[in-house]
């Protein structure tokens, strides 16, 4: 089984960050459950901040900002 798939949070917030990154509103977070969406919603503001600086989005995908 691929890792993504153990840590629900991580994937959480790289889906957050993909997002946030290409200026998805906020509200489209998918997910009901508290850490998951913490998590999602952490990935959404870098990835928010990363697009009004205009970082590239391939040196934000591997990372994790916890």
């Amino acid at each position: 089984m691929k890792r993504h798939k153990r840590d629900p949070s991580n994937r959480a917030w790289n889906k957050g960050y993909q997002a946030g990154f290409i200026g998805r509103s906020r509200d489209s977070c998918p997910h009901e459950a508290l850490p998951q969406r913490e998590s999602w919603i952490d990935g959404w503001t870098i990835g928010q901040r990363e697009l009004t600086e205009g970082t590239m989005p391939v040196a934000g995908f591997h990372k994790r900002m916890v």
